[in-house]
């Protein structure tokens, strides 16, 4: 089986550092995952998005909060979802002074729609296309297109100038043998709206078959792409 990543960038995966393709080149039936822990350098938001960002703390959809120096531990593991599907998890973890934030997200390849789907929050009420490309130094580029939203028989797709366009870089850097990650959401009409940049190391770890933990698996699995 190929990885959702090299089936989405084709012959581009081997132009990715091996760090990156270790990272970004497993599976489900290769029973392991990722573990990343590190240190975000800056996290910011816009004052005038608190309101939308508290909402998205209540299914982990980023958060309203700001600082330097916040812990951070990033979760990826390569299962089979309730249909079939190939799903990777993105569950991130910063650790404010008094309080822990989340950022969940699952990621399939989708065949009827030739790319990686992002489901974000832990009931997958949102997906979203991802554009992902090789980047400098063999790093991963990836940004985010087309928004849907999926609730029971309510579904319906966002107008860009009302969603915001996430770019995540992700590359690893050498000198400090650690991987480095950027990321910024940006409005259309009001500009920048929220972004963490940081570094961190990653270990793989042995996952028995089955044995995902419940913690980062969504509450909800959305059938719909």
């Amino acid at each position: 089986m190929t990885s959702i990543y090299e089936q989405a960038l084709g012959s581009q995966f081997q132009m990715l550092h091996p760090k990156i393709r270790e990272r970004f080149g497993f599976d489900s039936k290769d029973h392991i995952a990722s573990i990343g822990e590190g240190v975000m350098e800056e996290i910011w938001y816009a004052p005038w998005a608190a309101l939308p960002l508290y909402i998205g703390t209540m299914r982990h959809i980023m958060f309203p909060n700001r600082g330097k120096g916040i812990p951070f531990r990033i979760e990826n593991y390569a299962y089979r979802d309730e249909w079939g599907r190939e799903t990777v998890t993105w569950c991130r973890s910063f650790d404010f002074p008094g309080v822990q934030r989340r950022f969940d997200a699952t990621m399939i390849y989708s065949a009827q729609r030739r790319r990686i789907v992002d489901y974000l929050g832990n009931k997958q009420h949102l997906a979203v296309d991802l554009r992902i490309a090789a980047g400098e130094s063999g790093g991963i580029c990836i940004q985010s297109g087309e928004q849907r939203f999926y609730e029971g028989l309510l579904q319906f797709r966002f107008p860009r100038w009302f969603t915001g366009t996430a770019d995540v870089n992700e590359w690893y850097d050498d000198g400090n043998q650690r991987y480095r990650i950027s990321v910024e959401v940006r409005n259309p009409i009001l500009g920048p709206v929220f972004r963490y940049k940081g570094s961190f190391q990653a270990r793989t770890i042995d996952v028995a078959d089955g044995a995902v933990p419940k913690h980062v698996k969504p509450l909800r699995v959305e059938a719909r792409e």
